[in-house]
């Protein structure tokens, strides 16, 4: 794990200091547990090709079945490292300081139990504390990913539209043949 290099005490995050003035654009992407996630070694290689774009990335627990770390060449946030790095009052809290460091955060692939607990206002993990952390003056890009059936769940419009709602952007679902066999819609 990399360290994070926390923001200076006291400097608000629009401020001439911020990463945008700096030349660097930050990009935090989280990922979940849907089959998608096989792709974060591609997406983290094509978003690195973008110059002065610096990229991080949290990921669920369950997301970690689908990938493999040593394939990821940036810093990839866990449950985990929330925990190791607060000690006791003075120290930084993980989520809180990857809200400041990024100008971005991308959500792909957003599973259906993350999208529920999103929705629903839950953050019982790194990546949906970050989240409920999130500056709403900043871009959230979301990219629902799951099964066609779990898709079709009336619940899954009124999760998304709840999203959309707090000025999230969704970035739509794409029809293809799902590893499972089934035709996307």
């Amino acid at each position: 794990m990399e360290p994070i290099s926390l923001p200076e005490p006291g400097i608000p995050a629009g401020s001439s200091s911020s990463s945008v003035a700096q030349g660097k654009f930050h990009v935090l992407l989280g990922v979940t547990g849907s089959v998608a996630a096989l792709k974060l070694p591609l997406l983290v290689a094509e978003l690195l090709k973008i110059p002065a774009l610096e990229v991080k990335v949290v990921t669920t627990e369950r997301a970690k079945h689908f990938y493999d770390a040593q394939e990821i060449p940036v810093a990839l946030y866990g449950d985990e490292e929330e925990w190791q790095l607060w000690k006791g009052r003075s120290d930084p809290v993980l989520h809180i300081e990857l809200r400041r460091w990024a100008d971005l955060m991308v959500v792909a692939p957003l599973d259906a139990n993350t999208l529920a607990k999103v929705a629903n206002g839950i953050c019982d993990n790194l990546l949906t504390c970050v989240i409920r952390a999130w500056d709403l003056s900043k871009p959230l890009l979301f990219c629902p990913a799951m099964n066609t059936a779990m898709w079709e769940h009336p619940i899954t419009a009124r999760h998304v539209e709840q999203l959309k709602a707090f000025g999230y952007t969704e970035i739509p679902c794409v029809v293809k043949k799902l590893v499972c066999g089934d035709e996307g819609q």
